[in-house]
């Protein structure tokens, strides 16, 4: 964990919207689509195993999302994207994706799409995922160069934006 200069007020990197809106939007247009309009369903059945694997995929999302988020507490930086980064996190989940509560949230909604039987939502992940990329964390990695300079572009160079 490393710091630099004190944040101010209008120190954050100006995300589009809170990053569960988005997921959740994009899920529920998912879900709305096959359940009111397209009626479409998963070419597979809801069977034990597949729910299995949906309930595993949101438990492994919700542990990834507390774990990262417990070490921003733990480092005294806040979790969302819209206040200052006070610090850099560089340790756990950290040190092998930039971004690990997004793959939290992104374990949680492919599993929340499985369960709901939507393929819709699972197509639509997709595009989350892009909204998310542009809109949220491309400004996310623009404002921590500049927040923490030389040691966030190192730590840039060393770890994968997703896994």
């Amino acid at each position: 964990m490393s710091q630099t200069r004190p944040p101010s007020d209008r120190d954050h990197p100006g995300v589009i919207a809170p990053p569960p809106l988005i997921y959740f939007g994009f899920l529920l247009a998912g879900w709305a689509l096959d359940a009111r309009l397209l009626h479409l369903q998963m070419p597979f059945e809801l069977t034990l195993p597949v729910k299995i694997v949906a309930v595993a995929l949101i438990v492994a999302g919700l542990g990834l999302e507390m774990w990262a988020g417990g070490l921003f507490k733990r480092a005294g930086t806040n979790v969302v994207p819209w206040s200052p980064s006070t610090a850099l996190v560089e340790v756990g989940p950290y040190r092998f994706s930039r971004n690990p509560m997004y793959v939290g949230f992104t374990l949680v909604y492919f599993g929340l799409a499985l369960g709901l039987e939507s393929p819709s939502a699972v197509i639509l992940l997709i595009p989350c995922l892009a909204v998310m990329t542009w809109g949220v964390i491309l400004r996310e990695e623009r404002y921590l160069a500049d927040r923490f300079g030389q040691p966030y572009l190192d730590y840039k160079d060393r770890v994968r934006r997703w896994l």
